[in-house]
């Protein structure tokens, strides 16, 4: 007994001696990794407040079958609609005092729409010249994708996944493109009433006029066309029980608010039929001209895009302006057959609604086609940025990164040496 005393008081003096070095370790390396994180965090922290724009990538789309991701969380959303739920109950008659739920414009973006719409038809009068008039900029078109390339020869990197793609060893067979090729506004069903009757139906889908998705988007931020009536309210909405009624006298109904209109710009009249330059005017300045104008729309169009819902598919590139969805039984993508054709509605960003169409980098139009051993060297920009650049215009600073400006590629029979 007496030896197992000593053998155990020995045994525990020697893990306090040993364990005490090793406390003592473990702390200095947290203490260590703990201001390295802190380090990390303020250097991530000044790069983002610099004013240089990061490195960014293009991401390549997801297959066909997969779904868009959702712009917000979806925990985010089954909140929301838990609480939008939980106010019907507890006040199921209650006036929808925020615009524009209730049927009402907002007034400080009445301007934006107008400036929205008229960048929308100086980009559309400058892309008629650099595409189709007096100097116009080769463009090519694959065949059997919706590959674009800006310059005399296509190049010849291997990423067609069109029809036969396989034979072709996923090669583009060129052909010469226009207009559409460069910039995608998908179009859209036009609602005279986005509050009343925000959906429309499988039956009515031939009598309801469609039009750009942008243009519809200003039109319900306060635009005003003649092609295109909408319903003006001068009184919020009622909501009972979920369901939107409106106490408006019948007689007011048609009725357009000249007020909301007076803060606008004027619509600037574009004859796209005219694809000659101004009077003094270079392809430099208005290939710049363009490209601003391109800006201003996306710029705009998002904060049109923060109070005006715009949804889309999630499986094709069907967008409508509006609270809700429609119901036209059009949809040919994934999983379809499941839906009865009907479109799977989600929350769109502005990539679905001014929709870029990336295009290779071209460093000179009449230079060697760019090959597939160095595609990993070469960037990427939206196509109009890619056709502007080409005519002379600046390149943007959110876009220099994207280009590879920088990055120099080796000559093609150096491309193994290179890691």
């Amino acid at each position: 007994m007496l030896l197992r005393k000593i053998f155990m008081r020995h045994s525990s003096c020697t893990r306090t001696q040993i364990s005490t070095p090793q406390f003592s370790f473990s702390a200095h390396f947290a203490s260590q990794r703990s201001v390295r994180n802190n380090e990390e965090i303020e250097d991530k922290r000044d790069a983002d407040s610099g004013e240089d724009f990061a490195y960014s990538e293009v991401l390549r789309p997801g297959p066909k079958w997969q779904r868009k991701p959702y712009p917000t969380p979806m925990k985010v959303l089954i909140r929301r609609a838990k609480e939008e739920k939980l106010a019907r109950k507890l006040n199921p008659c209650r006036i929808l005092e925020s615009a524009p739920e209730n049927g009402l414009l907002v007034p400080d973006l009445i301007e934006v729409a107008h400036q929205v719409y008229n960048a929308r038809e100086s980009m559309l009068h400058g892309l008629s010249i650099l595409v189709e008039g007096e100097a116009a900029i080769p463009i090519n078109k694959c065949r059997f994708c919706s590959e674009v390339h800006i310059g005399h020869v296509g190049h010849v990197i291997r990423s067609c996944e069109g029809r036969n793609s396989g034979m072709r060893n996923s090669k583009h067979l060129w052909r010469r493109g226009g207009i559409k090729d460069i910039i995608g506004l998908p179009y859209c069903y036009h609602l005279y009433d986005r509050v009343g009757k925000p959906r429309v139906g499988h039956k009515e889908r031939f009598g309801i006029k469609r039009l750009p998705a942008i243009v519809e988007l200003c039109i319900q931020a306060g635009l005003d066309l003649e092609a295109y009536p909408t319903k003006r309210r001068t009184k919020p909405v009622y909501s009972i029980e979920g369901r939107i009624v409106d106490f408006e006298p019948g007689e007011d109904t048609d009725i357009l608010v000249e007020d909301n209109f007076r803060t606008g710009n004027h619509i600037v009249p574009t004859f796209l039929e005219d694809r000659r330059l101004e009077d003094g005017e270079t392809i430099s300045e208005l290939s710049a001209r363009t490209l601003k104008s391109w800006l201003d729309m996306r710029s705009g169009a998002v904060k049109l895009m923060k109070k005006y819902s715009v949804i889309t598919c999630g499986y094709c590139p069907e967008v409508q302006v509006g609270p809700k969805g429609h119901k036209v039984r059009l949809c040919k993508a994934t999983k379809h057959q499941s839906r009865d054709g009907l479109h799977a509605w989600q929350e769109a960003t502005i990539d679905d609604l001014i929709m870029p169409n990336y295009v290779w980098h071209v460093r000179a139009l009449d230079g060697p086609p760019l090959i597939n051993e160095l595609k990993r060297y070469y960037g990427k920009a939206p196509a109009l940025v890619e056709l502007c650049v080409r005519a002379g215009a600046p390149i943007p600073k959110q876009y220099e990164s994207m280009m590879r400006l920088d990055v120099v590629p080796p000559a093609p029979d150096e491309y193994d040496l290179v890691v």
